[in-house]
């Protein structure tokens, strides 16, 4: 299996972004997911527009519903995502059921396979690298709210990892990368 990196470059994320979107919405909108909330490919793919709805919004947090319900997990949307979804949902109708990134030929959602071309894709014709895949959302996502001062403990634990030397090798941070979290308060 090949070991895809994080998007360490805020200038080729856009570049994403805006390549991603030109070709689809969709795309577009799995991508942004996908860097914001760090959540896994499958279950970025299992979304349904229904987990999303809250009145006439989006929810502030996207619930992850497991098998059993102590393994329930909730994601936060930030406001960039939310307005994304509402207007993706706006503009294309489907039904509340419907899932989110459902493929063009069928009422299934992409597959996996499929969600890795869109974003390799994208990466090779951007130039970025051959080393960017699915994964690489939820590495771009934990890298960058590393480097925004998230506490690697509270990554390992979003990520499921059992130690923090795990999530640091996950997230492409060596030894010198290491940053002192600024802890201000400002009262």
């Amino acid at each position: 299996m090949e070991v895809v990196e994080a998007i360490k470059d805020l200038k080729q994320i856009n570049s994403m972004k805006r390549y991603l979107k030109k070709q689809s919405e969709r795309d577009y909108l799995l991508f942004l997911l996908g860097i914001n909330t760090g959540l896994t490919i499958t279950e970025l793919l299992d979304i349904r527009i229904s987990d999303l709805l809250e009145g006439d919004g989006i929810c502030d947090f996207y619930t992850i519903k497991k098998d059993d319900l102590r393994d329930e997990r909730k994601v936060y949307l930030n406001q960039k995502v939310k307005k994304e979804i509402l207007h993706y949902v706006s503009a294309n109708k489907h039904e509340p059921d419907s899932y989110l990134f459902q493929s063009k030929k069928s009422k299934n959602h992409l597959s996996r396979q499929q969600a890795y071309r869109i974003i390799h894709q994208a990466a090779e014709a951007l130039g970025i690298g051959s080393n960017i895949g699915t994964n690489s959302m939820r590495k771009t996502f934990g890298y960058h709210a590393y480097k925004r001062g998230v506490a690697i403990s509270l990554l390992q634990k979003h990520f499921h990892h059992s130690t923090k030397q795990e999530t640091y090798k996950f997230l492409g941070i060596n030894k010198e990368e290491v940053t002192i979290p600024r802890i201000d308060v400002n009262l």
